[in-house]
């Protein structure tokens, strides 16, 4: 396996990665008496700052699956990395506008992240590897969050941005020697370049058996769908072929938005401020371990994932979540009691941030690429992403007042409950895809086989 054929896809999340988790180094440095901005920005101000860009995720996941589906899975994943480029250029000119639109434009390409670049490697990857790539998604974002983290806590603000406004340029000037998905050239009628690059992905002749048996496959595929009516989105909810596994992802869609761990990644710095105040350790120091503990997870995702399944490991990931969430609670609540090591959140949020990077966010998609047929994937998946988005940026915006006027107790055990909920879906409606056709999935889904764990 060639690794370096995924890489510049990757790019585009470990950016989104710098984006998502910007917020919690710069709200200190813009909030402070030195505010590139010219005065500090009230919480109100940041609050907006940070939600709007799921907002814009919301707009952005519908655009680029129509750009996918029209001119193909390489120009979409290129047509990411300007908007984020315009996203860096505008954080050197900070007012409340300019940081407000600097995080629209980075909010239109993250809606197309998790959308876009897992459909793109998922259908340039061999079935074999295709859950050790999707995990890498994971982990290029979880880089980004590292070294925002880091340097977000070392350098000056304007030093910051521009150490990263020049990587997405150069990411898409990589991206031109990148191949396009083969099944996408199927769609196309490209028939001979779809044979030239599985035999480019595969490292094999463009005759070789195995090329022709792989690009055979993807045009009766192509075939039996230009058969039938075209797909539409309504027909997505009244077909009785995919309104099960519609309906069951948008339950899963919605329990995966509102599990927490976002909120807590994305205001890390202020919550470790609050919650471990006696622990020696400094919270921007504390900050550090998330990150850290994120990659670890992807890495050990990308070694079990293909030996134990999908289904186990995400039904373990939201169990992990709801216990820790349940902890963390309890010690907030308990904190002025002085029953509570200063350790134990800490630890706490730990074990959620790990149980999100390993599990409850990059198997949700993971085992979402896997369900639809490359014909209906961008459109499925470009509505439920659009949908998760929109229940996080309803996460960020509630998050504030419900801890201010409830407490941070409240808002995790109301985390807790949901989490737990998740493991129970999970394990009842979710199929297993570890080295299932979509077909094979789709059969499971409609009761055609055991949906065993």
């Amino acid at each position: 396996m060639n690794i370096k054929k995924y890489i510049p896809a990757n790019i585009a999340l470990f950016i989104y990665g710098f984006e998502n988790s910007w917020i919690s180094p710069m709200s200190k440095i813009l909030q402070s008496d030195q505010s590139p901005a010219g005065e500090p920005l009230s919480d109100y101000a940041i609050s907006w700052i940070a939600s709007v860009m799921c907002f814009a995720a919301v707009f952005g996941t519908s655009a680029y699956a129509y750009m996918a589906d029209r001119f193909g899975r390489k120009i979409a994943v290129m047509a990411l990395l300007y908007p984020q480029a315009i996203s860096w250029a505008l954080k050197l000119y900070p007012t409340i506008i300019t940081l407000t639109l600097s995080r629209i434009f980075g909010g239109l390409a993250a809606g197309g992240c998790f959308n876009i670049v897992p459909m793109y490697v998922k259908e340039i990857s061999q079935d074999s590897i295709r859950g050790t790539l999707g995990s890498l998604l994971i982990l290029s974002q979880n880089l980004g969050v590292l070294f925002m983290y880091i340097i977000g806590a070392y350098l000056d603000y304007y030093t910051v941005q521009w150490s990263i406004i020049g990587i997405p340029i150069v990411t898409a000037i990589l991206m031109l020697k990148a191949p396009e998905a083969p099944a996408y050239l199927v769609k196309v009628g490209k028939m001979d370049e779809a044979h030239a690059t599985v035999a480019f992905l595969r490292g094999l002749d463009a005759d070789d058996k195995r090329v022709l048996e792989e690009v055979d496959r993807m045009k009766k595929e192509e075939d039996t769908f230009q058969s039938l009516p075209k797909v539409e989105l309504k027909s997505l909810f009244t077909d009785e072929r995919w309104r099960r596994s519609v309906i069951i992802f948008l339950i899963a869609g919605t329990i995966h938005g509102w599990s927490g761990a976002y909120a807590i990644m994305v205001y890390a710095l202020t919550l470790l401020t609050y919650a471990s105040s006696d622990f020696v350790i400094s919270p921007e120091v504390q900050s550090f371990s998330f990150p850290i503990v994120m990659i670890c997870a992807c890495l050990l995702l990308a070694v079990f994932i293909e030996r134990v399944g999908r289904k186990r490991l995400l039904v373990a990931a939201y169990a992990a979540s709801g216990i820790s969430f349940g902890i963390l609670a309890t010690s907030l609540l308990t904190r002025d009691s002085g029953l509570v090591p200063g350790w134990l959140p800490l630890v706490a949020m730990i074990v959620n941030v790990f149980a999100y990077a390993g599990g409850v966010s990059s198997l949700t998609y993971i085992i979402l690429t896997e369900v639809f047929n490359f014909q209906i994937r961008a459109k499925v998946m470009g509505t439920i992403v659009t949908y998760i988005w929109f229940l996080e940026s309803l996460q960020l915006l509630i998050y504030a007042p419900i801890s201010k006027i409830f407490g941070y107790s409240t808002l995790f055990y109301m985390f807790t409950i949901i989490n737990f909920i998740g493991m129970t879906f999970v394990l009842i409606y979710v199929p297993e895809t570890k080295g299932r056709s979509e077909e094979e999935v789709q059969r499971i889904i409609r009761g055609g086989r055991k949906n065993e764990l």
